[in-house]
């Protein structure tokens, strides 16, 4: 029994170490023999290999292999790994069979597996069987033969701590931000709905949805403008509308009288007066030609603005004897008529309130120019006011002049004289014109 022992242990030996005629021993993929220990240990790829990872990623070494990891990846940990997790016990060299009685060799796993109960090799979840060493800000994610330290959503490890991202500051909500632990919140503005993204805003058509205006709205970006409609205008508020009384802001809208109405105005006329298409104009009604007067038959209508006079026949005074419908003579061989006028010429005449001044408004002339003689023209009567004046304009003529206005309603008689003086046969002599002036009440 003890000779088969030594014959056993000298078989050991000569299976494990190495002579010159028989193959090298052999490692696994990710592993170099390292001759002084005859050992299986890991080969660094990171260092080994050129540019093992391209573009924005980072070579991570780990046991038998590498990875290649983002480099902005704020959250990734090297796993954390026995410092003699690189040193496996290495596989048995190839060799012909001998025909000594052979050993079995119990299997042993690398670090970061263990036996199953099928005798194979497992990964150790080393998160579950909270052996890791994660701090307790981090969680621990299980990788094959080993595991990783990361934070949750909303978190970066920085220095072995996760601290939380402040999303605002990268501008993740598109109006209002509101950071919070491990996450943040979008809100926006007055005018503006969050979408389903929770981080853009879209506009509110405030028009649609309530419409505050009380008559017309228009939607803006963000906002809503209100809009009256004519003859409103906007109130202080912004939303409402009150009427505009358009007869305030002008005296000329309106010849005559003009009414405020809602959103709007009218013009209205006198009695007598009719309203012309323009809608602000008034316009005299011709009651005489209309025959829409109430004088006899003997008398005369007379149209004046707005109204009519009935006038009554002429009738001469004595001395005076009528030798026309308008016209007095008062005969030369009448004692009676030596200090009166030789004629009396009665004339009629309208005018609107309120003309303006001065203003020619009558004309007076000789019918008959007689040699060496020359005329006078003269207000006899009724110009009290003196609100007229003659300009004599011509040997034989002269004009009634209005120097001041005359208001309405008012009736206005002049007996406008003209003399004749002739020094030839030693004459003088004057006619009148006995002119009535009916003044209407309005300027139109």
């Amino acid at each position: 029994m003890q000779g088969l022992r030594r014959i056993l242990t000298a078989f050991t030996l000569a299976v494990c170490l190495s002579s010159p005629g028989k193959a090298q021993q052999q490692c696994t993929n990710g592993f170099d023999l390292d001759r002084a220990s005859g050992q299986c240990i890991d080969v660094d790829e990171c260092r080994t290999i050129p540019e093992a990872c391209r573009g924005d990623m980072v070579c991570v070494n780990q046991n038998g292999g590498y990875l290649c990891v983002p480099r902005t990846n704020p959250v990734y940990r090297s796993p954390y790994l026995n410092p003699y997790s690189n040193i496996y016990p290495p596989p048995p060299a190839p060799g012909p069979v001998p025909n000594y009685p052979t050993v079995t060799r119990p299997l042993i796993c690398r670090f970061g597996f263990q036996l199953d109960e099928n005798n194979q090799c497992a990964d150790v979840d080393e998160c579950a069987s909270d052996s890791h060493q994660c701090n307790p800000t981090q969680i621990c994610i299980n990788t094959e033969g080993g595991y990783t330290c990361s934070c949750t959503e909303g978190y970066w490890l920085l220095e072995g701590q996760c601290l939380d991202i402040d999303e605002c500051r990268y501008g993740y909500c598109q109006q209002l931000c509101a950071n919070v632990p491990g996450s943040y919140s979008c809100t926006c503005n007055p005018g503006f709905t969050l979408n389903d993204d929770g981080r853009s805003c879209q506009d509110v058509n405030e028009c649609t949805t309530e419409n505050p205006c009380t008559q017309t709205c228009v939607n803006t970006y963000g906002s809503f403008l209100c809009r009256c409609e004519p003859g409103y205008e906007l109130e202080a508020d912004g939303v409402n509308c009150s009427d505009m009384d358009e007869c305030s802001f002008s005296e000329f809208l309106c010849q005559h009288e003009c009414v405020n109405g809602p959103g709007s105005y009218y013009c209205i006329c006198p009695s007598g007066y009719n309203l012309l298409d323009d809608s602000r104009s008034c316009q005299d009604i011709n009651e005489c030609e209309n025959r829409n007067f109430t004088c006899t038959a003997q008398q005369t209508c007379f149209n004046i603005p707005g109204e009519y006079k009935c006038l009554d026949p002429v009738r001469c005074e004595e001395p005076y004897l009528q030798i026309s419908e308008n016209r007095c003579m008062c005969p030369a061989e009448n004692p009676g008529c030596r200090d009166q006028p030789f004629t009396i010429l009665y004339r009629v005449m309208d005018m609107v309130s309120g003309r303006s001044v001065p203003s020619d408004i009558f004309q007076m002339q000789a019918t008959t120019r007689y040699p060496g003689a020359y005329y006078i023209f003269q207000i006899k009567s009724g110009n009290e006011g003196r609100e007229f004046y003659m300009r004599q304009t011509g040997p034989i003529s002269a004009t009634l002049v209005m120097t001041r206005p005359v208001k309405g309603p008012r009736t206005v008689e002049l007996d406008l004289e003209m003399i004749t003086v002739n020094t030839v046969i030693n004459f003088r002599g004057s006619s009148v014109i006995r002119l009535r002036i009916f003044v209407s009440q309005y300027s139109f």
